[in-house]
Formats: structure tokens, sequence, C-alpha cells
């Protein structure tokens, strides 16, 4: 098990487990389609725990901004 799931000072760091699980699901999508790493020690480490240890480090959070809700263009 990755080492920094075992704190729950992580999951109250982003705001729930919820918000942790989608931060880390959004993280490992963009390091799959080729975005560098912001941490420094990856070798022998996986996705999620690269993913992990950029939460710990505050190099990722999530993002507060309140998206705007779908408007269709015209009334059905």
């Amino acid at each position: 098990m990755i080492e920094g799931l075992k704190h729950f000072e992580l999951v109250e760091k982003v705001g729930g487990r919820f918000r942790l699980t989608a931060l880390i699901q959004r993280r490992m999508l963009e390091l799959m389609q080729g975005s560098r790493p912001l941490i420094d020690d990856t070798k022998g480490k996986t996705m999620i725990e690269i993913a992990v240890q950029e939460i710990i480090e505050d190099k990722i959070t999530v993002d507060e901004t309140p998206e705007k809700p779908f408007m269709p263009k015209h009334k059905i």
C-alpha cells in the first residue's frame, strides 16, 4: 500500500476521499498522456505513487473554481 494514503491528513488536505480520488485519477491521466512528473525522485515509482507524492508535497491541488452549469441554447 502507498504510505501516503495511510494518513487521514491527506484526505483532509484535499477535502475528502472523493476529491482525493478524483485528483489522483486526473493527475494519473495527465501523466499517461505525457506530462512530466513534478517531483524529482520518480525512479521505481508507479504513476499513482507519483501523483500521491505530488499531493503530499503540495505540487498539485484541487481546483476550487466553480464550473459554469450547462445551459442549453434553445428551450425545449
